[in-house]
């Protein structure tokens, strides 16, 4: 897998990756900039697993919603079934969506099928979302370690490369994933290699340090703070950008929360209240 080394001396940026160029930028004219066929022109909309303020989440139904609201961007978690079907639910077991303490990796995808969801339907696979809305792109959480390789089958099986990043929380788990897809389908940083560029951005990168990322990553996936510490502000942003990476903030469902990060130049938010943030994006014509 190739990696892309950026050293920063000063303010200059120098990179060897092949389709990366400056470019002026509304926040940041020294930004480099990567052509990956995931992200589009920032910013973006992400309906945070579909839009869970709905009463459903993770769910066609939900998915459903989000895209005739107009939403590009679907945000959703992936697990895998004792039989290795992937499938779009968040937690670990379906108690708090079905009130059954039923675990997703100790059934088949045929007994998790006979369960109902509170919200209605069942747990959907992912090749069937993949393949009903071919145009959406999709932010995929792999939320276990099983899931890893059923997940890369799937996107494969349904051409979905190009339209899909992969995340987790897991450093382990999204080294994996690289290293399994050869470096060919969009991640975003994992958790610790969140927590160093956010040292970086603190004290800046002296005279021959270096900050060493995978080709594939193009964002960098964050809660405005994490306990008592502020993530999301203006120099975590120039030095995400100053790396090529777009910043998409979660889980974000206030409107003047929405308008304050957009005016401090995020590139993404994800919201569980998907009108909210359409509406504030209307608001300031950025909705496309």
């Amino acid at each position: 897998m190739r990696s892309t080394s950026l050293y920063v001396f000063g303010s200059d940026i120098l990179t060897d990756v092949t389709g990366c160029w400056r470019a002026d930028h509304p926040r940041d004219s020294r930004r480099v900039i990567c052509a990956v066929p995931y992200l589009e022109d920032p910013p973006l909309a992400f309906a945070h697993r579909g839009g869970a303020a709905d009463g459903d989440e993770n769910t066609e139904q939900a998915f459903a919603r989000a895209v005739a609201a107009g939403y590009r961007y679907v945000e959703i978690d992936v697990h895998a079934t004792a039989d290795g079907v992937p499938v779009v639910v968040h937690d670990p077991n379906l108690l708090r969506v079905a009130g059954h303490r039923t675990s997703i990796a100790a059934v088949s995808f045929q007994t998790l099928q006979r369960v109902q969801l509170a919200g209605g339907g069942v747990v959907p696979r992912l090749d069937d979302i993949l393949a009903r809305w071919p145009e959406i792109k999709f932010n995929v959480d792999v939320k276990s370690d099983s899931a890893v390789e059923p997940t890369l089958e799937a996107v494969d099986r349904s051409g979905a490369a190009g339209r899909v990043l992969l995340a987790s929380f897991s450093d382990a788990r999204v080294a994996r994933i690289r290293a399994l897809s050869g470096g060919g389908i969009a991640t975003s940083l994992a958790q610790k290699e969140v927590a160093r560029l956010w040292v970086a951005s603190r004290l800046g990168l002296r005279r021959g340090r270096m900050l060493t990322l995978p080709a594939s990553v193009v964002a960098v996936q964050v809660p405005p703070r994490y306990r008592r510490f502020r993530v999301v502000d203006r120099r975590f942003l120039t030095m995400s950008h100053r790396l090529g990476l777009q910043v998409h903030v979660w889980t974000i469902d206030d409107p003047t929360e929405m308008a304050g990060l957009l005016d401090l130049g995020v590139d993404g938010i994800m919201t569980d209240r998907i009108q909210v943030l359409r509406e504030v994006f209307l608001e300031r014509g950025l909705w496309r």
